[in-house]
């Protein structure tokens, strides 16, 4: 069984995500702006360059084992944060959210994804390690979310269906409009929500639905929390700066979809007969880079005709 983690790691986890997101919001970001190809490019190669160093960490310090794990994790969710990122686009397309706020309406979405993700991997980790057939409903899960994904069930995006939105409206006293990136303010003696903040909560809800599905996948992979935590957290941080890519980037990967419903059929079905037959973690990477990389090199290759992209 794998040792655990001592709190030198967890505290060297803590330290590289609280000076990035300081340095990120309070110095680089202080002022609400959109960002242009080239500043989302350069972050997103910062954010995939620390996850990497960190990952390399892991190997020389916690082992080939959990270094492998992590990465394997960490690529899936990386996936599955990409694909996510149309719904957060669609969210801010309803709401009219401006492109120079959208980057700290996701930046405080992460900042909560931190604790929420937290609470469900170790909900999840405390309910495997007492009944271990829940990995059974875990992987029939994944397959089944797999089908979902191949039969496009997941492609109507409502934003304003959204219950957690019902109930904020009902509750919460709000201005009529916004006012630039502040999510709440200060009205004839009244504090009061912007808009902003409504589609904040919007955001972090649908990230909670979006760890129901992620983080089963990621416990497929691997049991270890911190490893689980910490790649789940590195795939994250830079949904912000890919989000302002996607448009140009990753709008061509139309086999994406294809690719990331193999890789959790995958998952799925190494949960269901891990007791009977055992990959390495070495192997389990191969398949998921092949899967994903297959599916980026098909889209590459087999672009969709001017039909197929005035059709969509």
């Amino acid at each position: 069984m794998t040792s655990v983690v001592g709190p030198m790691w967890w505290g060297l986890f803590a330290a590289l995500v609280g000076v990035m997101l300081a340095l990120d919001l309070g110095v680089f970001h202080r002022k609400a702006h959109a960002l242009g190809f080239r500043e989302a490019a350069i972050w997103s190669a910062v954010w995939i360059a620390l996850a990497l160093t960190f990952n390399a960490l892991v190997f020389v310090g916690l082992g080939s084992e959990r270094g492998l794990a992590f990465t394997q994790a960490w690529l899936i969710e990386k996936a599955l944060s990409v694909d996510n990122i149309f719904v957060f686009l669609a969210i801010f397309s309803y709401f009219s959210v401006a492109p120079d706020v959208q980057h700290r309406v996701l930046f405080w979405g992460i900042f909560g994804a931190l604790v929420t993700r937290g609470a469900f991997i170790w909900a999840g980790a405390s309910i495997l390690h007492t009944f271990h057939w829940v990995m059974y409903i875990f992987g029939g899960f994944l397959v089944l979310t797999a089908v979902r994904l191949l039969t496009g069930q997941d492609s109507d995006v409502e934003p304003g269906k959204n219950p957690v939105l019902r109930l904020f409206r009902r509750i919460v006293p709000m201005t009529p409009d916004y006012d630039g990136a502040r999510f709440l303010v200060r009205r004839n003696g009244k504090l009061l929500a912007t808009p902003l903040l409504m589609v904040l909560v919007v955001v972090e809800a649908t990230d909670v639905v979006f760890a129901v599905d992620s983080i089963p996948a990621v416990f497929g992979v691997t049991r270890d929390v911190f490893v689980v935590y910490t790649s789940n957290i590195f795939a994250i941080l830079g949904l912000r700066a890919l989000s302002f890519l996607v448009a140009s980037v990753i709008g061509k990967l139309r086999y994406l979809k294809l690719g990331l419903a193999l890789v959790l059929a995958f998952v799925g079905l190494k949960m269901l007969v891990g007791t009977y037959v055992r990959l390495s973690e070495l192997t389990s990477l191969l398949i998921v880079v092949g899967l994903l990389g297959g599916s980026a090199g098909a889209s590459l290759l087999f672009p969709p005709s001017a039909a197929d992209e005035k059709e969509a």
